[in-house]
């Protein structure tokens, strides 16, 4: 008998292996037979879903009739082959928080962002009467979303759609993205060979996906049209609808940049532990701006933020903050948002607060802490490598347990005393 741990043995297992892995590829479809297999399924199962939909027969066809794959996208798992597995936890680091606010970047889109606040400001004061979200923050999304309309959509939005919702790792969701599509070009707002997007399939200046053009867009100008590609009204009104119908509370604004003074914990964060402000005040917490807080809100609810822990800047924000975060489910994203309207709006600066030496963890280090703190009862959330506020504010928690002084944020020392 022959052994496989013989050298014989083994070049018949390598010789075996290799037949396999070629008989493998051999099996997997050409990218003709692939784009043939989109056509039919277009013809087949995305017409009976457009149909369910509420599509018509002619709209489908005069839209669909010549989409495309877009092979150079992201996340694609053509027909025949396996979804790539996710980088491996050991080997992916979370980013510093810092790398997120160049300052050379934030520069460049407040200064262009007043220059265009100041054009448009008759449309500005329109919109705010009518929705009542400050200018300076409709006007730092659109700089964040495009750059003030100004970033290349360079993929038709049809094309995209089709390709991820016939062969990425999330079909369900851009099938039901590109039947809002459709009904997009049916509404007669944009025909297909205008609706333009990005890479994932996003719309216009403000880069709504389908659904939420739909939803959210608005004809500001009067045209008859939801033009967020070519008209700053629609667009500027567009987001404005979107903020006010994820909740957002006139009056008030988006949250503070504050000082947290010794003794008082960093592990209250989170929308769950609101207080009034005039409690927040009580505890001793300032702005660092060395102003009151406005009188308006005292009585207001808000929330303590401290996205790295003590080793950064620290923030008292209003519900607004989470309306910012409706758009994009992002902390960084939303104080993004907020110091730049800051900038736009009333000549604001960067934080004051520096951004500690944070963020150079593997992901697994922080998923095994997170484990350890679930094992002894503490609520971290989601259990995925990422210091999200609930594992900074039960790491806060733990570490006064152990007579530590929280920072509420991990780190290798941490990372070797908690087990």
């Amino acid at each position: 008998m022959l052994r496989l741990n013989s050298l014989p043995g083994r070049l018949l297992l390598l010789a075996g292996l290799l037949c396999g892995s070629e008989s493998a590829a051999s099996s997997a479809p050409s990218k003709s037979q692939v784009e043939a297999q989109f056509q039919r399924w277009i013809a087949t199962d995305l017409w009976q879903a457009a149909q369910v939909g509420g599509i018509g027969k002619s709209v489908f066809d005069r839209t669909m009739q010549g989409a495309t794959l877009k092979w150079d996208l992201p996340d694609l798992v053509p027909p025949g082959t396996t979804p790539p597995k996710e980088q491996a936890q050991t080997q992916a680091e979370f980013s510093s928080p810092a790398s997120y606010f160049s300052e050379k970047r934030l520069q460049g889109l407040a200064a262009t962002g007043r220059s265009l606040a100041s054009q448009n400001a008759a449309t500005l004061r329109k919109v705010e009467a009518t929705y009542g979200v400050p200018g300076s923050i409709l006007v730092a999304i659109w700089g964040r979303e495009s750059g003030y309309g100004r970033a290349k959509l360079p993929y038709s939005a049809i094309d995209v759609l089709a390709t991820k919702a016939f062969m990425s790792t999330r079909k369900p969701l851009f099938q039901q993205e590109l039947i809002s599509a459709l009904h997009i070009v049916e509404s007669g707002d944009v025909p297909a060979e205008r609706m333009m997007g990005s890479w994932a399939g996003a719309l216009g200046q403000p880069q709504f996906m389908p659904g939420s053009y739909l939803k959210y867009a608005v004809d500001f100008d009067g045209d008859g049209k939801r033009d967020i590609w070519n008209s700053v009204p629609d667009t500027l009104a567009s987001i404005a609808n979107y903020l006010v119908k994820s909740g957002w509370q006139k009056g008030r604004d988006w949250g503070y940049e504050i000082s947290i003074p010794d003794g008082v914990s960093c592990a209250q964060e989170g929308p769950d532990r609101a207080k009034p402000v005039s409690a927040w005040a009580g505890e001793g917490l300032t702005r660092i701006s060395g102003k009151a807080f406005p009188a308006s809100e005292t009585q207001q609810s808000a929330m303590m933020l401290v996205p790295a822990g003590t080793n950064g800047p620290e923030f008292l924000v209003t519900p607004n903050f989470y309306v910012l975060k409706e758009y994009n489910n992002s902390d960084l994203y939303a104080l993004f948002i907020g110091n730049l309207a800051d900038r736009i709006g009333s000549g604001g600066g960067a934080f004051k607060g520096a951004w500690g030496d944070v963020g150079k963890m593997l992901r697994s280090d922080v998923l095994a802490m997170q484990k350890a703190l679930v094992a002894q009862g503490y609520d971290v959330g989601k259990v995925d490598g990422l210091p999200g506020f609930k594992t900074r504010r039960s790491l806060g928690e733990w570490q006064a347990s152990q007579g530590m002084r929280p920072t509420c944020y991990p780190n290798a020392g941490l990372k070797a005393k908690l087990r």
